[in-house]
């Protein structure tokens, strides 16, 4: 069965891969590069941020020269911001040595790289015999092998990462691990998978069994948290803008943002004017929403218009309107900031 599945894998992977500029290439700054910009990413959108990263910095020399601000606002817009920061730090780690690591456990100490990139990094830049283990490879092993196993428990992830061992292609690790991935995305979909057109139908436990669509399995639905944001658009009357930097230990640290009130529940206009009350209150946006993994934020804007000095007036940095593209910031900002310039 192993050698079917293989073969059959391989051989539709070289009628049907996709096509992407990492593939053209053994580098595995590259292969680096695009496997964290796809860890939370659509290839469609990860492309141009790949594209714009090798522009940028063509070699992890010049990304480790960067600044961390120029690394997270050509970053600006992908969302989990942990990626760029960990990037930057694993190529100044890279930087110090001097080359890339070449074999799987030096890989695995560089900076936020898990088992998962490490594995892509090995085999596919080193040919070393290490399988991939994503979400696109759980959905196929778990359908074609009809594994009812939770994957998010210690017993599931120790099972999946066997199997996947075991039906690793030793002597081509890199096709076979590029060719269950693509085959997961554009095949073995999480919903409306192409049974029709699969080449592993005939042996598929999944479809046989009427539970497609109900593998691979959860144990349990992650608990989505409420967030209610205010955020304070304030302007000095020479055409100044005033922004924070978030700090760390939540989302989005080191990004630049608005000043911010996070509330419980939302505030009502007359709860902001009275925070400021000698000050003249505008609501710029009403409720807006940002889905993240595990958080629903919903945020609102009010113009604060300031006396020439009160001491109510928030910490932060003024910076020229017009050189506000040049700080990064998250994309429901991004979001609230094209609403009040329109």
């Amino acid at each position: 069965m192993n050698e079917i599945f293989t073969h059959r894998l391989e051989e539709w992977y070289a009628r049907h891969g996709r096509q992407l500029p990492w593939r053209q290439t053994c580098d595995p700054y590259c292969i680096w590069l695009s496997e964290v910009i796809l860890q939370q990413t659509q290839v469609a959108q990860g492309i141009d941020y790949y594209n714009r990263f090798i522009s940028r910095f063509p070699d992890v020399q010049r990304l480790a020269a960067a600044s961390e601000d120029e690394v997270m606002l050509l970053w600006q817009g992908l969302g989990y911001y942990s990626r760029a920061r960990n990037l930057h730090a694993a190529a100044q780690q890279i930087a110090q040595v001097g080359v890339f690591p070449s074999d799987y456990d030096s890989i695995r100490l560089l900076k936020g790289v898990g088992d998962y990139t490490a594995a892509a990094i090995a085999s596919i830049a080193f040919g070393l015999p290490y399988a991939v283990l994503d979400g696109n490879v759980y959905r196929v092993l778990s359908r074609y092998f009809g594994i009812q196993t939770p994957i998010d428990t210690p017993a599931g992830r120790k099972a999946f990462r066997l199997l996947a061992d075991e039906m690793l292609d030793r002597r081509r690790p890199a096709l076979y691990n590029q060719a269950i991935m693509d085959f997961g995305a554009m095949l073995c979909t999480p919903r409306q998978p192409h049974c029709q057109d699969c080449p592993l139908s005939e042996s598929c436990q999944a479809l046989a069994e009427g539970m497609v669509d109900r593998l691979p399995r959860k144990s349990r639905r992650p608990k989505v948290t409420d967030r209610y944001f205010t955020y304070l658009y304030i302007c000095s009357s020479d055409g100044r803008l005033l922004i924070q930097r978030r700090g760390p230990g939540d989302i989005w640290q080191g990004l630049y943002q608005l000043p911010l009130i996070e509330t419980p529940l939302p505030l009502r206009p007359q709860e902001v004017a009275a925070r400021f009350p000698d000050c003249e209150v505008e609501l710029l946006v009403g409720d807006i929403t940002h889905q993240l993994t595990h958080q629903l934020l919903h945020a609102q804007c009010f113009a604060i218009r300031f006396p020439s000095y009160a001491e109510t007036m928030p910490d932060g940095m003024w910076i020229p309107l017009q050189n506000l593209q040049d700080y990064a910031m998250p994309q429901l900002l991004v979001r609230i900031i094209r609403k009040i310039s329109r």
